[in-house]
């Protein structure tokens, strides 16, 4: 109640956030010290298994593809969330969105990013990438468009594309009020930034068009850019992947993902940056309501996928998915099955919806499961597959921990750098937010 007992103005929306860009304290050196030691820590890991070959990783025959996938679904899964948030809500004008737009767009540039990384990963001699251009083709190679690889390269850079224009084009105007508000070299730079905003009626108008057009443009990509992740397993006839609920499965999984992320940073930041009356409880509850409705999506599609084993009757099938639950990686499965469909629904009391602890606790252990999902999908699947002779086990590498642990660190690293430097809360849409409930300057 106290968050609502003195009212925002347009002036306290400026100075909050403009605080956050003063010189960084010791601390916030420190853990931007130890975040780069992580990021050191993956690429000296990659470094090794250039120099060594990609042997060093658990991958093996029958099991191919290993964490670096996992990782990869994972990441474009986080970046989701950011485009739900800022786009689709931003359609059905939902005004709760407004506090945690940026950094959930933020979220969704860094995490396509660190996403667009795995297959380099993964392919072991990453400078042969170069042959797989088709353009140039004086080498007369010509790729195989038909794979659903290659809808990767093109639904990935698709999507970082539409995502940075969306959140570039957002903070114009927030980069104007911080160069009107500094001096020196950093005015200089947030003047070239800005892109000489003035705020002139003209430019507004442009503005709101733009992104209203941005977030009509990205919408489909939220469903389309993790369809096309999807078919990367529907496409081939491996058990328990050729499946036509992959698609909507992966897309709900994504952004279940992407909202317990949301949730996982910006509790912190609000207790950081003291925006207890920017990112209040009300907008953290209304994400834990969209997290209990994206819960019982994915758990109606782990549904869905035993009952369609079950009805089809086919052996392999079935043994595939009774390999889940109680085979070698069973303890994967039940991680997954239990983070990500029953402890959402904790979410249905208010209290839970309330307390900062649970929803910290939830988001993370949500995330958790959500990996595992992957894991169990990809490697469950192809360690058994058609013919029994040929199974195998599989194990992660200490190298393919280190990169796990690198990736993490990235995506942390460049976000604590972004909430430093530029404005992490998009105060044009909470002005807006203020200005419809009668809200005014100071």
């Amino acid at each position: 109640m106290s968050e609502n007992a003195n009212p925002l103005t347009f002036g306290d929306i400026d100075r909050r956030v403009l605080a956050t860009l003063a010189p960084a304290s010791r601390g916030y050196w420190a853990a931007v010290g130890l975040l780069a030691f992580g990021v050191l820590i993956g690429a000296g890991c990659w470094a090794y298994q250039i120099a060594a070959g990609v042997g060093v990783a658990g991958m093996n025959n029958p099991v191919a593809w290993g964490t670096y996938l996992i990782n990869f679904v994972f990441w474009v899964g986080i970046a989701h969330s950011g485009t739900l948030i800022s786009a689709i809500l931003h359609l059905m004008r939902a005004s709760w969105r407004n506090p945690i737009v940026r950094a959930a767009e933020t979220m969704t540039v860094f995490a396509v990013c660190v996403a667009g990384l795995f297959p380099f990963i993964h392919l072991g001699r990453v400078w042969m990438v170069y042959y797989m251009l088709p353009i140039p083709n004086q080498r007369n190679l010509w790729q195989n468009f038909q794979s659903p690889l290659m809808f990767d390269v093109l639904a990935i850079s698709t999507y970082l594309t539409v995502s940075t224009l969306f959140w570039y084009t957002g903070m114009l105007p927030d980069l104007a009020v911080v160069r009107d508000r500094s001096t020196g070299k950093k005015k200089k730079i947030f003047t070239i930034i800005s892109l000489g905003w003035t705020g002139a009626q003209e430019q507004w108008r442009h503005y709101t068009r733009a992104y209203l057009f941005f977030a009509a443009l990205a919408t489909p990509l939220v469903i389309s850019v993790h369809s096309v992740a999807s078919w990367d397993f529907t496409l081939g006839v491996v058990p328990g992947w050729h499946s036509t609920i992959f698609a909507p499965y992966f897309v709900a999984g994504a952004i279940h993902s992407g909202l317990s992320m949301v949730l996982t940073l910006m509790i912190p930041m609000r207790r950081i940056f003291n925006y207890e009356k920017i990112i209040t409880i009300d907008v953290l509850e209304n994400v834990a309501k969209a997290i209990i409705f994206t819960g019982f999506i994915v758990a109606f599609a782990y549904g869905t996928e035993f009952f369609m084993a079950w009805y089809s009757q086919n052996p392999v099938e079935l043994e595939v998915f009774r390999n889940r639950p109680f085979g070698d990686y069973a303890a994967g499965f039940w991680i997954m099955a239990v983070c990500n469909t029953i402890l959402p629904v904790v979410f249905f009391f208010r209290f839970a919806r309330r307390s900062l602890s649970i929803l910290f606790m939830v988001s993370i252990l949500v995330n958790i499961g959500m990996w595992f999902e992957r894991f169990v999908i990809i490697v469950t699947s192809v360690s058994r597959d058609f013919i029994p002779h040929a199974w195998g086990l599989y194990a992660p590498t200490w190298v393919e921990f280190g990169i796990m642990i690198g990736s993490f660190s990235l995506f942390f690293f460049l976000f604590v750098l972004f909430v430093k430097h530029l404005p992490s809360v998009s105060m044009t849409e909470m002005k807006e937010m203020l200005g419809k409930r009668g809200g005014h300057g100071g």
